[in-house]
């Protein structure tokens, strides 16, 4: 039995949940906002909120923790420089879990993970082939 264990186990190994997690959160932190399944999306929401709290922090130690856990220093530099900043005077709740529905392919729910109060860049308008020759 499962009682008091919170992570999901995704059917993969320890290594690869947290390369995951990881991996999720970085992109969180790169892009504003992400489209990941619900289940993960509310795993992933538990650790970016801890590691904005990390980043309110602003200690060594805290960069240094949030270091080990998400692996890429572009990501932690912008977590203490411009997502942690935000968050100063909120304490909690950092983020917002928005669903989607249903994915066509096998069905499992979808949602967007983004941070509350925070804008994400406008996406990029793709050009056709026409304009680029012109260009």
């Amino acid at each position: 039995m499962r009682h008091r264990m919170l992570d999901k186990k995704f059917g993969r190994s320890g290594a690869h949940r947290e390369a995951l997690m990881a991996a999720l959160i970085c992109h969180l932190i790169e892009r504003k906002r992400i489209r990941t399944t619900l289940a993960k999306a509310k795993q992933a929401r538990r650790l970016a909120d801890r590691m904005v709290t990390l980043g309110k922090r602003g200690t060594l130690a805290a960069r240094r923790r949030a270091a080990s856990v998400l692996r890429k220093p572009a990501a932690v530099r912008e977590l203490f420089a411009e997502v942690a900043p935000r968050f100063e005077d909120r304490a909690g709740g950092y983020t917002r879990i928005v669903k989607l529905g249903r994915r066509n392919g096998d069905g499992a729910e979808t949602a967007i993970l983004e941070w509350v109060g925070m804008e994400p860049p406008a996406p990029r308008k793709k050009r056709k082939k026409k304009e680029e020759a012109q260009a």
